[in-house]
């Protein structure tokens, strides 16, 4: 499985990205899709997930401002983020629990994001 990210970049506080992650490979099904994120000297954490029935759960620090979504038919997750802060920059991961041979967890390498003040 390939994880490619896009939709990382520099953006003044108050700004938005999108950014997508597309999976392919030979995957037969796909359960949840999400983003983590990691900031320098911090631990990686949870930004947004969405399982495959459309069910949604984000961090408390994003709640209202980024947006989760997915299109099965293209097994891309898009994360939506609007009103970005300082605070939000780090590297952001893509996640997704999919099955080939069985089910498995699969990351992105990573995209940077960067919100200056």
């Amino acid at each position: 499985v390939q994880l490619v990210e896009s939709g990382g970049g520099l953006v003044q506080a108050g700004g938005s990205l999108r950014l997508s992650c597309a999976a392919s490979g030979s995957i037969f099904s796909i359960n949840t899709m999400g983003w983590y994120r990691q900031a320098p000297g911090k631990q990686r954490e949870l930004v947004a997930r969405i399982g495959d029935g459309g069910y949604t759960d984000y961090a408390d620090s994003v709640k209202g401002r980024f947006t989760i979504s997915r299109d099965n038919a293209k097994n891309t997750v898009y994360l939506q983020m609007d009103s970005l802060k300082p605070e939000d920059t780090a590297i952001y991961y893509c996640n997704i629990r999919a099955y080939l041979t069985d089910w498995r967890t699969y990351w992105g390498q990573g995209t940077q994001v960067t919100v200056s003040s």
